[in-house]
């Protein structure tokens, strides 16, 4: 038998990021198979704090929200952003969603929903960020930035900073219910 510690947050969407990144660090300490850290980080801050804090230990990808999503012909986050974290050895991804991207917008214009959004909701049911965590590894898993069948840590949150941090097996989009949960190493509790 194996006893394993989660560390819980009081709510969801608060900025617990240094704290997350603390628990992402020790989990680093006591398990030696986890190469690759991904994270979602619209503007490439909490990214920046996680390289801060591990250095060049594991790879760190960055995914941000895709083109437009906070206005026409916008990112969220900068050029200037996106070669400071390239200085550093962080790839950035952007692109669309893996749990909305195009089914988003036929459901924004004719209603119902999306297959996709039931297993958005479904992963909700834990927390936000651990749904986004499963997306994020999907979306860097097809750009080709991760391997698919090789453990990583995945790291979301919602709105500022990051809550929520999990070890899983990627897969691409096309194997969905393929991908494993191992581990919850940080979440809310709401």
């Amino acid at each position: 038998m194996e006893r394993k510690f989660i560390t819980y947050f009081e709510k969801q969407g608060n900025d617990y990021t240094d704290d997350l990144i603390k628990a992402v660090c020790d989990k680093l300490e006591a398990c030696d198979d986890v190469k690759r850290i991904i994270i979602a980080s619209s503007t490439g801050e909490s990214a920046l704090k996680l390289y801060d804090a591990i250095g060049d230990d594991v790879e760190i990808i960055n995914v941000t929200h895709h083109m437009g999503f906070s206005g026409e012909n916008e990112a969220d986050i900068s050029d200037e952003m996106i070669k400071k974290l390239e200085n550093v050895g962080i790839k950035t991804y952007i692109g669309a969603h893996a749990f909305s991207g195009a089914a988003r917008g036929v459901t924004n214009k004719y209603g119902g929903f999306s297959p996709l959004d039931v297993v958005a909701d479904t992963l909700r049911m834990f927390s936000h960020g651990i749904k986004v965590a499963g997306e994020i590894s999907i979306m860097a898993a097809d750009a080709g930035l991760i391997p698919v069948g090789e453990k990583i840590i995945a790291i979301g949150g919602r709105g500022h900073g990051v809550d929520s941090a999990v070890i899983l097996t990627p897969v691409n989009a096309k194997n969905l219910f393929d991908m494993k949960f191992h581990e919850i190493i940080a979440m809310p509790k709401e």
